[in-house]
């Protein structure tokens, strides 16, 4: 059996040469190794020799270096040794020992939980990576995004003045360059694009044929005649009567040109030449019309030329007749904005501007004669066009009002629920009630108010009816919604008059002043009738109601222009109402060129309301004063500037006051009302008196009056001027409430609010 075994191993693992050293030299012995199932004995390797490796019991031994790879592979079943980990195996360990099965099963489970770990984390690790990777993919089209931004807004820049300037030119070249999207006009396209152009305006402008046609003509000018470089394109003044559509016009054309495609924008520039009275405001208004020409619009139109400083209109005569306007100071261009450089040594300074091929024009209720006046026949002459509205007639008005009665009625149906139908007699109403002289402004005013009495009803009545019906009677508009006709502007709540009675009480309760309080209350009075001819269609007479108030001193001047400032606003004169009180100090600057400014900056802010200057006369100190004549200069430009909406009221003694007028020409005729305020007498100061301790919370005893009577008549009659009048009056009373609460130190039971005769003192007639 052993035998058998031996064999067996033999065939498997094969034989091998043993050099023995019985041997001769150099001979070898083929030699069968003892294959047993016994263990070998161990034994020591020759010197020189590297020990040979052992097998592990149950490992086969490793192939020899001539062996095959046949032989070298290891047989099925037979477990493989790592002999390249027996180096690393502590020192003493013995290789035939057992494995150790304890720390392997450890290893296992170490390996087992990292797998596992592994396992959990691959869930949470992927789903990081998505959304990093999302997260990278918004950035990604955000950038995208970005950059496409940057490229269209880095197009349009390019086509800018001052950015197409930096290809070679210099930025006075830049601002005269031409805009792409404002070059030539396109021939015979642009041509086709006016085709019914004022029939189809014709349905928003009502009334104006004949002056759209106009329009169309000067729109279409240089689309026939040819137009080239950076001239403007045509320039031309539109002039009509108020609310007669001149900017509905526009606007109107400039859009359906955009539609058309004959414009590359309906955009419209609009400046306000009169926010330009002085030289002031030169850098602003050079800066206002670079922007105005460098818009994206084809159009730029000048409102109020005849409140503009005189100088800036010659830029725009330039502009119209030169085809450019020449810059007297320094200026060059920062992000598009025309920038003043002063004494800065600039390589790029902008000398001139041009129209940039721009329809230029001039919009105003002033004839074609004051257009002259202002600018010069030959300026008139250069306008390509002149188009004039007229004044709406009744047929026009009656269109108008059917028209706006059409928006009414679908605003009511969508927003109201109401069914509104309006006859002959409403319609003729509206084109009527509001005078000729408002034009198509005030029709649409009167059907304003109707809506808004409509829909006062609605909010009164949730179980309004679906159906109204509009008519007239006595001039009054009605409403019929199924009880019979009422009367429907009577549903809006009445105009606020508590501000008018308030104003009227404390007037009355100002002791004296009976002329001053009669002027005050005609001003209500002349307003009045002024509206009703303007309502009428009438002409109306613009009178004057600059005030010059001169007296003494304490003789209520600043009180009564508090309350005038207060009158006219709740009167509606005024659309501010607010009172600006100043003296020189507030007008006159401290080093030459400031006091124009400075005074032109108070002017504005009283626009609106009321102006006073107290001590007025105190900006004239002879002819050498050339500050306060310039405040003077200024302030008689801004008046007549803002004559609509402004009242001046200059107050002062009444010689220096009469002294002051002479320091301008124009100074006297513009304040036509010179109001007095006479010094108070005895009884009213004795009145005055009365008033400031009840104010205060005390009353006079009746023994006071004669002494405190006699006491006022003589002071008036010594030194009324010097004593101040009601000022006067104020300080008795102030010292004898002191002098009371001396005496009440003494006499504790007295009562607290009795002023007594011997609490005043009245020893210093004289003003000793």
């Amino acid at each position: 059996m052993k035998n058998d075994i031996d064999d067996l191993l033999n065939s498997v693992f094969g034989s091998r040469t043993l050099r023995t050293g019985g041997q001769a030299a150099g001979r070898e012995k083929p030699e069968t190794p003892r294959l047993t199932l016994e263990p070998e004995p161990k034994q020591p390797s020759p010197r020189g020799r590297s020990p040979q490796r052992r097998t592990a019991p149950g490992r086969p031994a490793a192939p020899s270096r001539g062996a095959s790879r046949e032989d070298a592979r290891p047989k099925a079943d037979v477990p493989v040794i790592d002999f390249d980990s027996i180096g690393k195996q502590p020192p003493g360990t013995d290789l035939h020992a057992a494995p150790d099965f304890a720390a392997i099963e450890r290893r296992a489970a170490n390996a087992a939980r990292e797998l596992q770990a592994l396992e959990r984390a691959a869930p949470r690790t992927g789903a990081a990576l998505d959304e990093a990777i999302a997260r990278q993919r918004k950035e990604i089209e955000a950038l995208n995004r970005s950059a496409l931004e940057d490229i269209h807004r880095i197009g349009r820049e390019l086509e800018t003045p001052e950015v197409r300037g930096l290809s070679g030119g210099s930025a006075q070249e830049a601002a005269a360059a031409p805009l792409p999207n404002h070059a030539a006009p396109r021939g015979k396209a642009g041509l086709e694009g006016f085709d019914g152009l004022a029939e189809a305006l014709g349905g928003t402008v009502l009334g104006q044929l004949d002056y759209l046609q106009k329009l169309v003509i000067a729109l279409k000018r240089p689309y026939v005649m040819g137009h080239e470089g950076e001239s403007a394109r045509n320039a031309f003044l539109v002039t009509g009567p108020a609310d007669t559509g001149k900017h509905l016009s526009l606007c109107a054309a400039a859009e359906e040109l955009a539609r058309r495609g004959v414009f590359v924008s309906g955009d419209i520039s609009w400046m306000d030449l009169s926010l330009y009275p002085t030289a002031a405001e030169e850098k602003l208004f050079l800066q206002d019309l670079y922007m105005a020409l460098a818009a994206k619009g084809d159009i730029v139109v000048f409102e109020h030329y005849e409140r503009c400083q005189p100088a800036f209109l010659t830029v725009l005569s330039n502009l119209v007749q030169r085809g450019r306007s020449p810059l007297a100071g320094r200026y060059v261009l920062q992000n598009g904005r025309l920038v003043d450089a002063g004494n800065a040594l600039v390589t790029d300074a902008v000398g001139a501007l041009t129209p940039r091929g721009k329809y230029l024009v001039l919009l105003s209720e002033a004839p074609v004669a004051k257009l002259a006046d202002s600018f010069g026949a030959p300026f008139v002459s250069a306008l390509g066009d002149i188009c004039e509205t007229a004044a709406l007639t009744p047929e026009s008005l009656s269109a108008v009002a059917k028209a706006e009665f059409d928006k009414l009625a679908a605003r009511a149906q969508k927003a109201l629920g109401f069914t509104v139908t309006a006859g002959d007699a409403a319609l003729l109403l509206a084109a009527e009630s509001s005078g000729r002289a408002k034009g198509a402004q005030g029709v649409l005013a009167f059907w304003d108010r109707a809506y808004r009495a409509l829909a006062q009803y609605r909010l009164e009545h949730d179980d309004a009816p679906k159906a109204a019906a509009l008519g007239a009677a006595d001039g009054r508009l009605t409403a019929d919604f199924g009880a019979g006709p009422a009367d429907l502007l009577s549903l809006l709540p009445e105009a606020y008059q508590g501000e008018v009675e308030a104003v009227k009480a404390e007037l009355d309760g100002i002791v004296g002043l009976a002329a001053v309080k009669e002027y005050v209350l005609s001003l209500e009075d002349n307003f009045a009738v002024q509206a009703r001819r303007k309502a009428a269609g009438l002409k109306t007479a613009s009178v004057s109601m600059h005030m010059i108030f001169t007296g003494n001193p304490g003789t209520g001047k600043t009180t009564i222009a508090r309350l005038v400032s207060r009158y006219l606003k709740a009167i509606g004169v005024l659309s501010g109402g607010q009172l600006v009180e100043v003296t020189r100090a507030d007008l006159v600057g401290r080093y030459v060129g400031h006091t124009a400014p400075l005074t032109t900056q108070v002017l504005k802010s009283a626009v609106g309301g009321v102006l006073f200057i107290d001590e007025a006369y105190s900006l004239y100190r002879g002819k050498d004063d050339s500050f306060g004549l310039e405040a003077i200069d200024t302030l008689v430009k801004g008046m007549e500037d803002h004559r609509d909406d402004l009242i001046v009221i200059l107050a002062g003694y009444s010689k220096e006051m009469a002294e002051f007028l002479t320091a301008n020409s124009g100074l006297k005729s513009r304040f036509p009302n010179i109001i007095e305020f006479p010094d108070y007498t005895g009884e009213e100061l004795l009145a005055i008196a009365k008033l400031q301790a009840g104010g205060k919370g005390y009353t006079l005893d009746e023994r006071c009056d004669a002494n405190l009577l006699a006491y006022f008549n003589a002071v008036q009659l010594t030194r009324a001027r010097d004593a101040g009048n009601g000022r006067l009056a104020r300080n008795k009373v102030e010292e004898a409430i002191l002098n009371q609460s001396r005496r009440l130190v003494a006499q504790p039971e007295a009562d607290l609010c009795l002023l007594l005769p011997e609490d005043f003192q009245l020893d210093d007639v004289g003003g000793v």
